[in-house]
């Protein structure tokens, strides 16, 4: 496979309305001090990963909960074994390092590997600086709406003073919000990593990329359940430089913006901050891909030299 060896500057909107794209603790969507609504990078990086993992079914998907027979989540080392069982006992670095390298969520996002041997000697301590770096996204939208509700259970409380009582709850939702993540791509992150593996270790492939790509446009979409139905992929800029370039483009969230004012429903967003960065650097830019669901979204201000595709 052909290593991809581009660096990539990109955002991604996820969309939720009446939805809980990211909960904290406490089952509210996450918000910051000042009350904007925002998403942790793991809640994306998730979406990413389960789409991968249910769509590429013969790629591997390291960081994901897995559970033994009694339905606790696995170790760190029993998930290692369980999904390489030829190595479970392995206390070499640069074998366990190009295990790890064989998973794709490992080659796109890195990792804190610590597995423990039977001894201290055969402990394993790798550190993975991925490739792909994904921001928290934050609400652009002018609304941090916020609601909650009661919920039943069809079951009665287990104390014996509420047996003929049912189970009442709460669920929160965000009203509607629109989380622009930005992200980059570097693949030299990997050149350690892919050393120590030595010969034969997997480097991030353009067949990665494009399945980055695709689970990017479509992740949060098809990960549907109770609280996420109503969360959706909006929007996937893909900037990609020159092979050689050396710039570092702003950060953005600065440079996407949303008016405060739909327009006959859909959401106007302005690129004019990206159009302006993009052409002060169009000559170290190999490509600006535009993916946009147009049924809720109206794009204004895109660069010249971006194309626009269907989501």
């Amino acid at each position: 496979m052909k290593n991809f060896n581009n660096r990539v500057f990109g955002a991604a909107i996820v969309k939720a309305i009446n939805s809980n794209y990211n909960a904290d603790f406490s089952g509210q969507p996450r918000t910051l001090p000042n009350g904007q609504v925002y998403a942790t990078d793991k809640a994306f990086k998730y979406t990413v990963k389960k789409y991968i993992r249910d769509v590429y079914q013969g790629e591997k998907v390291f960081y994901f909960k897995r559970l033994n027979n009694d339905f606790n989540p696995l170790t760190l080392e029993d998930a290692y074994a369980h999904v390489f069982p030829e190595h479970s006992d392995e206390n070499r670095k640069s074998i366990v390092a190009k295990d790890i390298l064989s998973c794709i969520d490992i080659r796109l996002f890195g990792a804190t590997f610590a597995k423990k041997g039977r001894t201290r000697e055969s402990n394993v301590a790798l550190s993975v600086h991925g490739p792909v770096q994904i921001n928290h996204g934050v609400n652009i939208w002018h609304e941090n709406n916020i609601y909650s509700e009661q919920i039943i259970a069809p079951f009665s409380s287990p104390g014996e003073k509420d047996k003929e009582m049912t189970t009442i709850g709460r669920q929160s939702k965000l009203e509607e919000g629109h989380y622009l993540h930005h992200f980059s791509v570097n693949p030299m992150n990997l050149q350690e990593i892919v050393g120590l593996a030595g010969d034969g270790a997997e480097n991030l492939s353009h067949e990665d990329i494009i399945k980055l790509k695709e689970a990017m446009r479509r992740g949060a979409t098809y990960n549907d359940s109770s609280s996420k139905a109503g969360t959706e992929n909006e929007l996937l800029v893909w900037v990609q430089l020159t092979e050689k370039a050396k710039i570092v483009l702003p950060n953005f969230t600065r440079l996407i913006k949303i008016e405060d004012k739909k327009n006959n429903g859909k959401v106007v967003v302005d690129f004019s901050g990206l159009e302006l960065a993009i052409s002060l650097n169009k000559d170290v830019i190999e490509l600006v891909e535009i993916y946009y669901n147009d049924s809720s979204l109206i794009v204004d201000n895109v660069p010249e030299i971006a194309k626009k595709f269907a989501l």
